[in-house]
């Protein structure tokens, strides 16, 4: 102390406050740095939370932005543990409360999926498979599927190479079976009124050049009834087209589209109470390009599966584009089969009458 000098003069760092030197002073966690980090999560979180809630509302016409969020939309779930984490990193209560929005919509949304809804028992089993037109085993895929325990198979992306291959491996445990150019059917029971169903693939002025015999060669739905012991049930195969991700002009889901609505039309024209799509579908049924189906047919796997039962790609599945939709029969299970040498995870559901 310097002589001469009063000690009330003298001045203290005021508390709650560091003292930097010439710099000043800077806020201890939750001064108003912190408390501005804590809004822009909890407007991040919310954002979040209204974005699966309002899905259908997001416009398709800049790239399929909508579909291309809603065939992902179930991933959304996983920005609430960051969220979450962030919050309490900032020690941010507006935050953490504001999280609490995106894990009640996911919750709301997918929650039921997170269940095992199976049940015992069920009057037939039904399958899907793409089997991959360049599957190096054939033969192998073919043995599995016989031995899956399904009543009524359905097969996609059937290469006309080896479907020699799968009659000889499945003409054992299914004795009735029908193929319409890449899918077909086969089943333990009688087949009847077996015909193409139109995917619309070959629309507009090039595919009404194309010669039948090209189109049918190429075909990729068709419709037939299966004489089970209970009666009749009208099955439908298809493999709609494929999507393409591209840079300039985002999701690419013209012809999926366009064969989803042409089958929903023919779904609606089916005149037996009692139905099965089986396919490749190639999209995730929270997508709206599928409303045409969804609202007259049920999802076995949500009616009655365990999990999202993803199965593409079968090396990592991320989505679910393989699907089981059913009306007038009850699904009582919903399962994925074990991998093949296929890129799709075959599924699989047990119905009753």
């Amino acid at each position: 102390m310097t002589a001469g000098a009063d000690p009330a003069d003298r001045t203290h760092p005021a508390a709650g406050t560091h003292t930097t030197g010439s710099t000043g002073t800077i806020g201890l966690p939750g001064g108003p740095g912190l408390r501005r980090r804590g809004r822009l999560l909890a407007a991040a979180a919310v954002l979040l939370g209204l974005l699966p809630l309002l899905h259908a509302s997001i416009p398709n016409r800049i790239g399929n932005l909508g579909s291309l969020v809603e065939t992902f939309l179930p991933w959304f779930g996983l920005t609430v543990p960051v969220l979450l984490a962030g919050a309490l990193l900032r020690r941010s209560a507006v935050a953490a409360l504001a999280v609490l929005l995106p894990a009640a919509v996911w919750l709301n949304l997918f929650g039921g999926l997170l269940t095992d809804k199976t049940r015992p028992g069920g009057d037939l089993v039904v399958a899907s498979h793409n089997v991959g037109a360049e599957n190096p085993d054939p033969v192998g895929t073919a043995r599995a599927l016989a031995g899956s325990g399904a009543d009524v198979l359905a097969l996609e992306e059937l290469a006309a190479h080896v479907r020699g291959v799968y009659e000889k491996e499945l003409a054992t445990a299914y004795p009735h079976h029908t193929v319409r150019g890449t899918v077909g059917v086969w089943s333990r029971f009688p087949l009847s009124d077996t015909r193409p169903v139109d995917v619309a693939l070959d629309a507009g002025p090039l595919g009404d050049a194309k010669p039948a015999e090209e189109k049918m060669a190429d075909n990729r739905g068709l419709r037939t009834t299966v004489a089970t012991d209970h009666g009749p049930l009208a099955v439908y195969v298809a493999h709609l087209g494929s999507v393409r991700v591209n840079p300039r002009a985002g999701l690419a889901v013209g012809r999926r589209d366009a064969g989803a609505q042409s089958l929903g039309r023919a779904v609606a024209a089916e005149k037996n109470g009692r139905a099965v799509l089986l396919g490749d579908l190639n999209g995730t049924l929270d997508d709206r390009a599928y409303a045409g189906l969804t609202s007259r047919m049920e999802s076995a796997q949500e009616a009655a599966g365990a999990g999202f039962g993803l199965t593409w790609p079968a090396a990592f599945p991320v989505v679910r584009i393989d699907h089981i939709l059913v009306r007038g029969v009850r699904p009582e299970s919903s399962w994925v089969l074990p991998a093949t040498g296929s890129d799709h995870l075959p599924v699989a559901a047990r119905v009753s009458w």
